[in-house]
């Protein structure tokens, strides 16, 4: 249950043409919905702004599909991360609608107009061709919300005339997001070009002592960039999740 939805819903109870009765049923499942191994949030939109997203791993393909077919139900957009082949299938038989994005492991179903709900410009920004797999996470996550993406990869610190040569795009975001393993230096650079705020995702890539992204974490969080927060290893999602909040925040108008 969206934001939008609920006040078309309650303009129909006020104009006569639904019944309070049927307004009752659909809102019978806020706000959540028992399903035996999961409590679907149909209110997370309200409460947070963005529905709830399925984390496929650790779950069965069965849980995740019944999970997916709960929120679209609910009219909203739907994403699964960390999704493998077993889980995107199991949804993709319900929903061939869906699209399954191997390399970022998700499945997006987009529900709400594209046109209508684009807010916020983010630019996804990795150092490397191995850190596309978190980037793309990242990427799919912030288009099914609804943001517009701009993808700058292969841009890293061993070849610094790769980002210079993409700064415009860099200050045209309103968040950016930056992922890179080895040393994870990309942040602070980016950070120290662009009025932002730059979310650092350290990333699992690198040779024994980046520690599988430890590494690239601490450098991060040590970044002498002010403008620079860090999210956990590999967590393109949560990085998306919070850029598309601050892309929305800054897109609105701004009273005068």
């Amino acid at each position: 249950m969206t934001p939008s939805a609920l006040l078309k819903l309650l303009a129909e109870v006020e104009r006569g043409t639904l019944k309070p009765e049927a307004a009752a049923d659909r809102l019978a499942t806020l706000p959540f919905e028992d399903i035996g191994h999961s409590r679907v949030d149909h209110h997370r939109s309200l409460r947070a702004g963005l529905p709830e997203v399925i984390f496929a791993a650790g779950k069965t393909p069965t849980q995740t599909a019944e999970i997916f077919s709960r929120l679209v139900a609910d009219g909203v957009d739907v994403l699964v991360t960390r999704a493998d082949s077993a889980a995107a299938h199991a949804v993709l038989a319900q929903y061939p609608d869906a699209i399954y994005n191997s390399v970022a492991r998700t499945v997006a179903l987009r529900q709400s107009s594209l046109i209508a709900e684009l807010r916020g410009h983010i630019a996804v920004v990795c150092a490397g061709t191995s850190d596309i797999p978190v980037a793309e996470e990242a990427a799919i996550t912030a288009e099914t919300f609804g943001a517009r993406v701009t993808r700058l990869y292969d841009v890293g610190v061993a070849g610094l005339h790769r980002l210079l040569a993409v700064t415009d795009d860099l200050k045209s975001a309103q968040a950016i997001i930056v992922c890179a393993g080895m040393e994870g230096a990309l942040p602070s650079v980016v950070g120290g070009l662009v009025s932002v705020p730059v979310i650092a995702v350290p990333t699992s890539v690198g040779y024994g002592a980046s520690f599988a992204g430890a590494a690239a974490l601490l450098g991060m969080l040590n970044s002498c960039s002010p403008n620079v927060t860090v999210v956990n290893i590999d967590n393109g999602f949560g990085a998306a999740y919070t850029a598309v909040l601050i892309a929305r925040a800054s897109s609105k108008p701004q009273p005068i």
